[in-house]
């Protein structure tokens, strides 16, 4: 596996020492692994302008911005309808929490019918979070739609990049998202690190070529603000790629379907297990029922914020879903990641 140092080292095992890293400032980085056939060739990027970007983001559009799943539901919707319908593992439109029973119709196709809605579950199960520095919500416009992501900072050369999901930053397939902006440490209204507008977007050809759900995740470059730069203002998380599968993690976001708010941070814990019922996904799964708004939600090794990053929040089964899944980030992943923090 690779692994890069986070800027909290303080913070990290003495583990840490003997692993390779980048640290701010500094280019170095391991070449990726070739168990997963890619490189960073791979990478799909598009410029972001800044503009007005910051002002767009008024209290009342943030706080009305539709949850970014509906992105990713059409993205597997329409991937898994190449596999033919009969094929399908679950109805397509009850794959993301938050989103109800309606059926999905993908270029006049009506999907199969709803499975049967899972018992409810216990909402407590999340924990609820003081607000962490470098994580925050993520806001983006496409198709003159508003939506909503969680987002993470990551250690980086340029210390401006920002983790998130790929479908909150690009349709997949399709086009890339304008308006992008990160709002670390974000709590009911109140950006306490300011709005940080993206310089430039980046994901896996994959994901914006044909929305393949396993490289579902993004990077944004953001611009400084107030002359600094967003790792010296908020932190930075450390990478990891090509790790051991069935981790221990614990997963961020900030939910905004019923019942939660999308107004403070939630958190979920547990070990990763395979997903069952879309194995060609090669996702893990841990428990969680956080709902829409909170994919691209970072997820840590460990029992905290404090861990390596190595996945996001992906997509869930159904409003009740009891489990959040990510995609395993290998070379591929790592390769976009490598191009982003290196970007001026």
């Amino acid at each position: 596996m690779t692994r890069t140092k986070t800027l909290a080292t303080s913070l990290l095992s003495l583990t840490a020492a003997a692993l390779l890293s980048l640290g701010a400032g500094s280019g170095a980085s391991a070449a990726p692994s070739t168990s997963h056939g890619a490189d960073a060739s791979t990478v799909s990027s598009n410029p972001a302008s800044d503009g007005n970007t910051a002002d767009y983001w008024t209290p009342e559009r943030m706080k009305n911005a539709v949850s970014g799943d509906v992105l990713a539901t059409k993205a597997l919707t329409r991937a898994q309808a190449a596999l033919g319908l009969a094929d399908l593992p679950v109805s397509p439109d009850q794959v993301f929490p938050g989103l109800g029973s309606a059926l999905t119709t993908i270029e006049g196709q009506q999907a199969a019918s709803p499975a049967t809605p899972s018992p409810a579950v216990d909402r407590k199960a999340n924990g609820g979070e003081a607000p962490v520095p470098h994580i925050g919500k993520v806001f983006f416009t496409l198709g003159g739609v508003n939506y909503v992501c969680s987002g993470n900072s990551v250690t980086s050369a340029n210390q401006s990049t920002v983790s998130t999901a790929g479908h909150c930053l690009n349709e997949g397939p399709g086009a890339f998202a304008s308006n992008f902006t990160f709002v670390p440490a974000y709590q009911n209204g109140v950006a306490p690190y300011g709005k940080w507008t993206a310089k430039a977007l980046y994901t896996t050809s994959q994901w914006s070529s044909s929305g393949a759900m396993q490289y579902d995740t993004g990077f944004a470059v953001m611009n400084p603000l107030n002359g600094q730069k967003l790792a010296d203002v908020v932190g930075a998380s450390g990478v990891q790629f090509n790790a051991a599968r069935g981790l221990a993690y614990k997963s961020f976001g900030y939910p905004a379907a019923a019942p939660f708010t999308g107004e403070s941070l939630m958190s979920c814990s547990g070990t990763a297990a395979n997903d069952p019922y879309n194995p060609q996904y090669n996702t893990q799964g841990i428990p969680c029922n956080m709902t829409g708004g909170s994919s691209g939600g970072p997820w840590f090794t460990g029992t905290s914020s404090a861990g390596y990053q190595n996945s996001v929040n992906s997509y869930g089964y159904g409003s009740n879903s009891t489990n959040m899944y990510g995609p395993y980030w290998g070379s591929v992943i790592q390769g976009t990641y490598q191009t982003a923090s290196t970007a001026p």
